[in-house]
């Protein structure tokens, strides 16, 4: 799709017609929904396809983690596992490192980034990443948000119908754009995250060329998915702008 009449789309809708804007942002979320497919799709297959890669240091997931925690000096934070596909996350409030099933005891190449990468959170946490405290300290508010949002646009827009008052809509339009703005925090968090990993995998000369290459690819495509999650939510921020607007007479 030629993205330039698309966007002549939103800006005829947001300077002459609303509801036309509101109809080129539905198209937006579409485009972006397909291309987030697209990229989901690429990650899996580059994971498994670098899962099938023996990593040369014959090292696990779980044992990688504990290397690049005792490299940094970090000794409080203990490497579990946890069941599911790709759930491998950091948790700050357990202090604890949780590695999905084809992680924690495989040897292979993507296992190794994977651990190393959830890793890099803890660095951050450690060393007091400003990205990565402001995301924590959004979470709870994202969480009330994200669930109440759509429910006081939705009331919001009742009473814009009988009384022409848009506060409660744009307020709606707010807690969306919370998340949203976690969605775009969470970008560099990730990204750092990955230069961490890949600067220890390299320095410690726990991975080498070609197979650092291979991670550095594969943590690039998990990276795409957080970056596809925020034009999503900004999407939907514009959305809900637009819907509000087009229900102005």
């Amino acid at each position: 799709m030629c993205i330039q009449p698309l966007f002549a789309l939103l800006q005829t809708g947001y300077y002459h017609n609303p509801a036309a804007g509101q109809a080129g942002m539905f198209l937006l979320m579409i485009v972006i929904g397909i291309v987030g497919w697209i990229v989901q799709a690429r990650l899996q297959s580059v994971f498994k396809k670098y899962s099938e890669v023996p990593f040369p240091g014959n090292l696990t997931g779980a044992e990688v983690a504990e290397k690049m925690l005792r490299d940094n000096h970090i000794h409080n934070v203990k490497v579990t596992h946890v069941r599911g596909r790709l759930t491998d996350h950091f948790n700050p409030q357990t202090m604890t490192v949780n590695l999905s099933d084809e992680v924690y005891a495989s040897r292979s190449v993507a296992a190794a980034a994977v651990a190393a990468h959830e890793c890099g959170h803890a660095v951050q946490h450690a060393r007091g990443y400003a990205p990565l405290v402001l995301r924590s300290q959004l979470v709870p508010v994202v969480q009330f948000a994200s669930t109440a949002a759509t429910w006081v646009i939705l009331l919001g827009l009742v009473i814009l119908a009988s009384t022409h008052n848009e506060l409660l809509c744009w307020i709606g339009v707010g807690m969306i754009g919370v998340s949203a703005l976690f969605s775009i925090v969470t970008l560099p968090v990730e990204y750092n995250a990955s230069a961490r990993a890949l600067q220890w995998l390299r320095e410690s000369r726990t991975m080498v060329e070609p197979q650092l290459g291979q991670a550095r690819i594969a943590l690039r495509w998990a990276a795409r998915t957080y970056l596809v999650a925020a034009l999503s939510a900004i999407a939907s921020v514009l959305y809900y702008v637009f819907l509000i607007l087009g229900r102005r007479d």
